[in-house]
């Protein structure tokens, strides 16, 4: 790492103040019955404080609404293995919110999806990990397959809108048809390709998941080609990789701009791998209040805006479109939170991204073992990303 990653920069000057956080992000638990190679949670999550208990949640939720945000999201970990997640919805309907829930589907019993369709859940985000039986369950290291189909059934049974996320990689991007054909077979009313980003697990298991760009190109090809088919009867949202774009993408729409993370622990992030980065002390809601982590926090303040950009960022053209990237790509890459997020062709850092690519593609370096999440593996590795 370089000494400017762990400088501590100046606040950033943002020409207005912030307006609220309409995206409200609750992950309710590191815990998981699946152990999938590509998870976004901390690699270090074994080392998390205890989980919010129901109170600090009820009392998180309030908060949000009191500041203005109109969409929640449960998630995990798996969030079906909090015994209090249908009180928790029931809670967040009641508020206001917009209420989401992203799961692997297992533990959504017929008698769960009743209480949570009485709670007043508005939406299931469902994940699968390939179209396939075999491959599916060798991702996730479990047998999951025929439980999430099922659990696929039970969601439109209880009349909710469907979302499938599938991560995308090098493992299952060609069979872009089939993860299409089965959504469509399901009843999804929204398709998430999610092309993986490499944080957390990803990252460690880059080489082995990242796709050739000629892949890449396929894969966009084929999905246009079912956009077309389908018409109006899917949504199809194909998120483009980072690694294989010449400019960086506007990170979750901008640091502390619309979305907030609350994680198990109780730390209120910018976004859900924030944690990572050094020289910031994020708020702990359990003694401090979302409207302080949001307006007055100086860890929320540190990227907002421009102002703590540096060259070449700080005389870019497009650093108002981008705002510089991601932070913890920058970090992770670069060694500096502050650096041009090296995806971008004007990094310094950029070869680090070529070379990337460039490694993944080797036989070799596909044939190293992948390393499935799991807290066993999580104390050993137990690094920053």
């Amino acid at each position: 790492m370089s000494g400017d990653a762990l400088a501590t920069p100046a606040p950033a000057t943002a020409a207005e103040p912030p307006g609220p956080p309409l995206w409200l992000l609750a992950e309710l638990t590191y815990r998981c019955p699946l152990h999938c190679v590509f998870c976004f949670n901390p690699v270090d999550f074994a080392q998390s404080g205890q989980e919010l208990s129901t109170d600090d949640w009820l009392r998180v939720l309030r908060q949000g609404r009191e500041l203005g945000a109109v969409q929640c999201g449960f998630s995990g970990g798996e969030p079906l293995l909090r015994d209090d997640l249908e009180e928790l919805v029931a809670e967040a309907h009641r508020l206001g919110y917009y209420t989401n829930l992203l799961t692997s589907g297992v533990g959504l019993t017929p008698q769960r999806a009743g209480a949570l369709r009485t709670a007043g859940l508005d939406h299931v985000q469902l994940s699968f990990q390939d179209s396939t039986r075999e491959l599916n369950d060798f991702l996730s290291h479990t047998r999951t397959f025929e439980l999430k189909e099922r659990v696929a059934r039970l969601i439109k049974d209880n009349g909710w809108p469907m979302v499938m996320n599938v991560v995308l990689h090098r493992m299952n991007i060609d069979h872009i048809d089939r993860i299409i054909e089965m959504a469509s077979d399901l009843g999804a009313e929204f398709l998430e390709l999610a092309n993986s980003q490499y944080y957390s697990w990803a990252y460690v298991n880059r080489d082995q998941l990242m796709p050739s760009r000629e892949q890449l190109q396929r894969a966009e090809s084929r999905t246009q080609a079912w956009r077309e088919r389908l018409g109006q009867r899917m949504t199809i949202f194909y998120v483009v990789p980072d690694y294989h774009e010449q400019r960086p993408k506007k990170c979750m729409n901008g640091w502390g701009n619309v979305f907030l993370t609350v994680t198990p622990d109780g730390l209120a992030l910018p976004c859900h791998t924030a944690r990572m980065l050094p020289g910031l002390e994020f708020p702990n809601l359990r003694e401090s209040s979302l409207r302080h982590a949001w307006f007055e926090s100086e860890a929320f303040a540190r990227y907002r805006g421009t102002g703590w950009m540096k060259e070449p960022c700080s005389s870019c053209d497009e650093r108002d479109k981008d705002l510089g990237g991601c932070r913890c790509q920058a970090y992770m890459l670069a060694g500096d939170a502050r650096a041009a997020d090296p995806v971008c062709a004007k990094s310094p850092q950029h070869a680090q991204v070529l070379q990337a690519i460039e490694r993944a593609g080797r036989p070799a370096a596909t044939e190293q073992p992948l390393v499935f999440r799991s807290p066993a593996e999580s104390a050993r590795l137990a690094r920053p990303f």
